[in-house]
């Protein structure tokens, strides 16, 4: 009995012991006496160094006027590059000659309100205030943490954000703030959350499960440079559609393993000052508005639908009956904001957090009024992108870096890696992809196909370049709105934080989307419908 009660007593000191020992060790980690490993303590530096930048606002302002300066250095040197199309010589424009600064003084609240995300966030505000006003994105992500798998979180954000690019730019407005709460509702970072879903928008813009809008115009892009070979060639929209497809799924497992594995443990626990969503359950009357709410929304769908499904459907083209080049996609901005301002004003009238005209009016104006910071960015960040595209630098550095690649000579699967990098490079500098494409496809398509590769496989090897870059580069159009998503939760955070935390994400995809690309090739795969890898042209 006594040998019994000697081992119990040995057991509970160790058990204590070793408790002590842990709560130790956890402090030791939160006080930064344990060193952290390289890389974290690389992207530490990178933040640090990144917040140390002015405030996004002047940066955009001293991007600005380095642009200005640029442009009057590469006049003077005569720095130009023969446009890839119409063949013709393009030449800087001088900021600062007379022209140039009549351009600056008479454009700059034109450059302001036509940035195409100043409009898109403004207007989609309108449906977000009142649904998040009325407390319906509240009682939403209570019902999602009490009822989805914890596990399956992070895999869910990430799947929703690759399948956000069929619904335009929906996914930076809506989802990617809204990662960011659920993960702080379930007491987890919210930076996480926000990367989660900014990985998936943003990062896997060249993945999907079902063909999106900007398929047919790469497509299209690709054709035009193609039939410079083959004068009755034609790309089809879901030529690279078998390769989007495997990249979606194993774009969902790494940034799903990239955000719990990496990006997580390095930001720890939030101890900001945001205030945290309570999970508790759902009461009767919140259940009964969630359940109009969603009855409301269907309808909403099925309305839509009336208008595109049916071959005479009103929002379709009126001139070919095409849906993807049709008011329906042109204006979908509007059908979102409608999605959203409908259930969010049935739910309220049900819960009455909305008895009158006066709170709907109520809950949009607070929602814009959280919005000023990021009007104040856009207004710079907008100069910056207009003068760099009207000074002509944007298409001059792109060409120069195409006929730069070309003249190196590699073939084979190191030519199509680099040009993934090239790519990669490029959309540092130009944010839309369309207007990349439309300057490289009529380079590389005919010179690829000239050395036996299908317009299929530079396409693709072009949308994986132009996708790993858009979580760092701040030439992204809605790098701003990020930035201002991260700094309602500390605002100390800035775009070096944003970039020190989607860092990861840009080096792994690089890597796995590349050797997804090598081991297709090896395979010898079609990349999607008509898509083979390689061209045999017929006319030659």
């Amino acid at each position: 009995m006594k040998y019994i009660f000697s081992i119990r007593v040995y057991y509970f000191y160790k058990l204590n012991y070793l408790n002590n020992f842990n709560l130790h060790f956890e402090k030791m980690i939160n006080n930064n006496i344990i060193k952290r490993n390289l890389f974290t303590r690389f992207l530490d530096k990178v933040e640090i160094i990144g917040n140390k930048l002015p405030h996004p606002a002047m940066l955009f302002l001293l991007l600005a006027v380095f642009v200005v300066i640029l442009s009057m250095i590469a006049y003077y040197v005569d720095y130009t590059a023969v446009h890839p199309v119409s063949n013709e010589t393009v030449h800087p424009k001088n900021l600062l000659s007379g022209d140039g600064i009549r351009w600056i003084y008479t454009n700059i609240v034109k450059n302001f309100v036509s940035f195409p995300p100043l409009g898109l966030v403004l207007a989609v505000m309108i449906g977000l205030g009142v649904a998040e006003g009325s407390g319906l994105f509240t009682v939403m992500i209570r019902a999602l943490v009490l009822s989805a798998p914890k596990r399956l979180i992070t895999a869910s954000l990430v799947f929703a954000g690759i399948l956000s690019h069929l619904a335009s730019e929906a996914g930076y407005v809506i989802l990617i703030p809204l990662g960011a709460m659920v993960f702080h509702a379930l007491g987890r970072h919210p930076m996480a959350g926000l990367a989660a879903a900014f990985a998936g928008v943003s990062g896997g813009f060249g993945a999907n499960f079902m063909i999106g809008s900007i398929d047919p115009i790469l497509a299209g892009l690709s054709t035009s440079a193609a039939q410079i070979i083959v004068p009755d060639l034609v790309i089809n929209p879901a030529v690279n559609y078998y390769f989007m497809f495997i990249s979606a799924i194993l774009i969902v497992i790494a940034g799903t393993f990239i955000t719990e594995k990496i990006v997580e443990p390095r930001l720890g626990k939030y101890k900001g000052h945001t205030q945290r969503l309570e999970i508790e359950k759902l009461k009767p009357y919140e259940k009964k508005g969630l359940k109009w709410a969603a009855i409301s929304v269907v309808g909403v769908l099925i309305l839509l639908a009336v208008t595109v499904v049916p071959e005479n459907g009103i929002f379709r083209n009126p001139k070919d009956q095409s849906v993807l080049h049709s008011p329906f996609f042109d204006g979908i901005i509007i059908g979102i904001l409608i999605i959203f301002l409908v259930p969010g004003l049935v739910y309220g009238i049900i819960v009455k957090t909305i008895k009158n005209d006066k709170d709907l009016v109520k809950h949009i104006t607070h929602s814009m009024s959280g919005l000023a910071s990021y009007i104040v960015l856009v207004f710079f960040a907008a100069q910056f992108v207009y003068f760099f595209n009207y000074s002509n630098l944007g298409i001059i550095v792109a060409v120069k870096g195409a006929v730069g690649l070309k003249s190196i000579g590699l073939t084979g699967i190191p030519l199509i890696v680099a040009f993934v990098f090239l790519s990669a490079f490029i959309n540092m500098f130009m944010g839309s992809a369309s207007a990349k494409w439309a300057i490289m496809a009529p380079v590389f398509i005919p010179m690829f196909m000239l050395l036996g590769y299908h317009p299929a496989l530079t396409q693709a090897a072009f949308r994986i370049g132009d996708s790993v870059t858009n979580l760092i580069t701040p030439m992204m159009s809605y790098f701003a709105l990020i930035v201002t998503y991260a700094q309602k939760y500390n605002d100390k955070y800035g775009i070096g934080t944003i970039i020190s935390t989607m860092l990861p994400y840009t080096i792994l995809f690089s890597i796995i989307w590349i050797l997804i690309l090598i081991i297709w090739m090896l395979l010898g795969l079609p990349i999607g419908p008509d898509g083979p890898l390689y061209f045999d042209n017929p006319h030659k």
